[in-house]
């Protein structure tokens, strides 16, 4: 499957950020379609969670303020309330042991309740099982321990799915898919 293609098995349109302002704007994208945090799916590296969103980071992405004005909530980091902040250290956020991954939204919750057991098979099989097919899997993965930020959600509609899509190819998302 190349860039852009509609996912038939999931529905979930994802992709990968390769910064926290990237990955910002596009989960404001997300939050101003009317989509709830606990529906946006964030998977990262341990290393890339301490990186941009640990309380020492200071960031100044100018998205803070924006997005405390339009109603979304965040944890406070250096002065400014980071949306996607908030999603990384909401209590559904679990840090898989050995994999050294961070995962929050409904993935998490699904992985959470397969236990460390089930995901003998790494986080490409922790992926496969949450319902991303194999080779985006393997393609996110790589991803995550470059130091990408993963993010995916379920559009309500079509019309959502492309408008979002476009929005994360302009947000500087790669191996977006739709």
């Amino acid at each position: 499957m190349t860039s852009l293609e509609r996912d038939p098995e999931t529905g979930m349109l994802t992709g990968t950020f390769r910064d926290r302002a990237s990955a910002e704007r596009a989960y404001n994208a997300v939050a101003a379609r009317g989509y709830a945090d606990r529906e946006v799916n964030v998977l990262m590296s341990d290393e890339t969670r301490k990186r941009h969103f640990s309380k020492d980071v200071e960031v100044d992405t100018g998205l803070g303020n924006k997005a405390a004005e339009g109603g979304v909530t965040g944890a406070a980091l250096g002065g400014l309330a980071g949306a996607i902040a908030g999603v990384v250290a909401a209590a559904g956020a679990i840090a898989i042991p050995g994999l050294g991954v961070v995962i929050a939204g409904p993935v998490a919750a699904g992985l959470a309740g397969v236990g460390a057991g089930g995901l003998a098979g790494g986080l490409i099989g922790g992926l496969v099982g949450a319902g991303i097919p194999e080779d985006r899997a393997k393609i996110y993965e790589k991803d995550i321990k470059d130091g990408g930020i993963v993010m995916g959600v379920k559009p309500r509609n079509d019309d959502d799915r492309e408008h979002l899509a476009r929005k994360w190819g302009t947000y500087d998302g790669v191996n977006v898919y739709k």
